[in-house]
């Protein structure tokens, strides 16, 4: 069990299965060493826990460092995408892999407990693609990124889309190495979310409010969301969106491409 959240998995219990796209390059390879220890310690009393809980993040903020200097050695651009469920996700990066793919190489790390069904669907949208299924696990941590990377291969100055589990909670405590994390919610959650998960938010660098196709049929406040966020993170860009209609898209491609 993972002392940090409570979940019943530890790194090495990810399983990692690769798509390939549609047209993979057979010339193009890369080795990732990366020296990865799966010990997972457990909390047999209260008193240990915080402090089992600073261990594990430590360790995982060492493998961060490590994803970071490999991916920044070899211009790779990784971004940590974090929702909760069903805030459309991979609706976006199948629809930013649509768009964007025949300008520059995208390749998807996909974080779910079960099944592989996202990531044949951005499989399908032309991106390369890892799926890690995490099991009972809530959340993807710098361990099993290292792995999926290895797997993976992104080209050289690619751009990498990490699909978080979806999660409001425990993704924010793990650094995965990413170069920016985005935060997308929906306009079918409540404008207060930004409240109700401060830890989330205040870590963001782009808050992506997407569906706003609905918001005729629904009450949600854009403007009181947008403020919540910026009180916990000052400046940080909200950029409204509709993954399925293409409102907003210019913004959000912009906003990738300043990386």
């Amino acid at each position: 069990m993972c002392e940090t959240c409570g979940c019943d998995a530890a790194p090495g219990d990810a399983r990692l299965t690769t798509l390939p796209p549609p047209a993979p390059d057979p010339d193009h390879r890369h080795e990732h060493e990366h020296e990865h220890e799966h010990r997972h310690e457990h909390a047999h009393g209260l008193g240990r826990t915080v402090a089992l809980g600073q261990k594990v993040l430590a360790h995982n903020d060492d493998l961060a460092g490590r994803n970071r200097a490999w991916l920044a050695e070899r211009g790779v651009v990784a971004l940590n995408v974090m929702s909760s469920p069903g805030s459309g996700k991979t609706t976006l990066l199948e629809r930013t892999v649509a768009d964007l793919g025949a300008d520059r190489p995208i390749s998807v790390i996909e974080g779910d407990q079960e099944t592989l069904l996202d990531a044949r669907r951005l499989a399908a949208a032309g991106a390369r693609t890892v799926q890690v299924n995490t099991g009972a696990g809530c959340h993807l941590d710098a361990a099993m990124v290292a792995e999926a990377l290895t797997a993976l291969a992104p080209r050289d100055g690619s751009t990498v889309f990490v699909e978080n589990v979806g999660n409001l909670v425990c993704p924010a405590l793990f650094d995965l190495g990413e170069r920016a994390r985005v935060v997308l919610m929906s306009v079918t959650e409540g404008a207060d979310k930004p409240l109700k998960y401060p830890h989330m938010f205040r870590g963001a660098d782009v808050l992506l409010l997407n569906k706003i196709d609905l918001l005729p049929h629904v009450d949600f406040d854009v403007a009181a969301c947008r403020d919540a966020a910026r009180r916990l993170c000052p400046g940080l860009s909200v950029l409204p969106l509709s993954a399925t209609r293409g409102d907003g898209l210019g913004a959000w491609y912009d906003w990738l491409a300043a990386l």
